[in-house]
């Protein structure tokens, strides 16, 4: 594995970048690499197979873009970009068309919601970059509309959330289609589970590990607080906390009807929203998105679906709702703020039941998530007292977390 290195270069130049690519990164106002796209722009661009550990918001995505359009201007062929989400196939295929403008680059995006027909017509004419969904890729092959003999690159990323949702299966069948020869496999992923790690050592050669942040690690420029609230409570809260922040804010819901049911309860509280959720079709997910960047609307609703690829800069607060099932749901959830090098504040309603799924996560990111109470709204953490205060020589730590609950 390849440490994370510090001293970050001020410009792309040096990375083996070519003059042209880097003239349109300065067009498009990229001028600092990221720790990622510092350290794996150079060997992919050498053609070595790379395993990508690193939370959302640290630029993975330029990171593998730069050297396939450039890999793409020297030798042709085509590359392939899986992803597990209609928003992050949609995400990574605007940055291809935006960095390879000037190379004439030729996408097409192949997911579910989306007409088979305006598919099939695009793969006739030609592309040098396919980006889709495990399950419509399969479907294009299945009926013959696609061939991979041309791929000599294929990228799988978020790809802990893609087997999280059972595409394991898919991807196999997918990769089983591409000519072993010659081919480059970057895998991305913000967790290294073992299904990930057998992934890697069956799919990749001698891939080098790159890791930017510690696994599971929560973004550092993230303030995160909990509130310890009974479900009947939950929506004054909200009230209280939207009318106290003023800007964008990114609410998660577990369910879609939780979603529903929550838009409509801000709309009717005077603030604009909109949702995001599998009951939507691709056009009003895509719609709500961009009137949501666009500061048409000031909140999101959404399920998990968003929880990875949504690119928006600028979100200040996130507010888990609900707590995700997973405690890496958490992580994801929460990095959709403080990104870009700005701060960024991450909320979360708890039921007092809760407290072993708090206890997860903060084991997770290796932080103690801080309680604040609102008066006659939420609930009191018990007192610590001096028995655990002084936890180091009475107690075990994770003993002061069950008195911060009501039990």
């Amino acid at each position: 594995m390849i440490p994370e290195q510090t001293n970050i270069p001020l410009s792309f130049e040096g990375l083996g970048i070519k003059p042209g690519l880097l003239t349109q990164l300065t067009k498009l106002n990229y001028t600092i690499p990221t720790p990622i796209q510092h350290q794996l722009i150079p060997i992919a661009i050498k053609g070595e197979d790379v395993v990508g550990i690193a939370q959302t918001g640290t630029g993975k995505t330029l990171a593998f873009t730069i050297p396939i359009i450039q890999k793409i201007a020297a030798i042709k062929g085509m590359a392939l970009v899986i992803a597990p989400t209609r928003e992050l196939a949609l995400q990574i295929d605007e940055a291809f068309r935006k960095l390879g403008s000037m190379l004439n680059l030729r996408t097409t995006v192949l997911i579910g919601g989306a007409p088979m027909g305006m598919q099939i017509r695009g793969l006739r004419n030609g592309n040098h970059v396919l980006v889709g969904t495990p399950g419509r890729i399969l479907d294009h092959l299945q009926q013959k509309t696609l061939h991979l003999d041309n791929v000599h690159t294929v990228v799988l990323d978020e790809a802990d959330r893609m087997l999280d949702m059972g595409f394991e299966p898919d991807i196999k069948k997918i990769l089983s289609h591409l000519k072993k020869d010659g081919l480059q496999t970057m895998l991305f992923s913000a967790t290294m589970p073992e299904n990930i790690s057998k992934i890697a050592n069956t799919y990749l050669k001698k891939p080098l590990r790159i890791e930017v942040s510690p696994v599971g690690s929560a973004a550092t420029d993230v303030e995160q607080e909990i509130f310890i609230v009974s479900p009947a409570k939950k929506e004054e809260l909200l009230k209280r906390i939207l009318t106290e922040y003023t800007g964008s804010v990114l609410m998660f819901c577990r369910t879609k009807y939780g979603v529903q049911k929550l838009a409509r309860i801000i709309g009717m509280s005077g603030h604009t929203a909109t949702e995001i959720h599998s009951n939507r079709s691709l056009a009003q997910r895509k719609q709500a998105l961009a009137g949501f960047k666009s500061g048409r609307y000031r909140i999101l609703v959404a399920t998990d679906i968003a929880s990875r690829g949504i690119d928006v800069i600028g979100i200040s607060l996130v507010i888990n709702y609900d707590l995700p099932e997973k405690a890496e749901d958490y992580v994801h959830r929460i990095g959709r703020t403080g990104r870009a090098g700005l701060s960024g504040k991450a909320i979360s309603f708890v039921a007092p039941e809760q407290k072993y799924s708090v206890r997860t996560i903060e084991k997770l990111i290796n932080s103690t998530l801080a309680v604040k109470t609102v008066e006659g709204i939420t609930e009191k953490p018990q007192p610590i007292g001096n028995f655990v205060a002084n936890k180091n020589k009475y107690a075990p730590k994770r003993r002061s977390f069950n008195r911060r609950f009501r039990r």
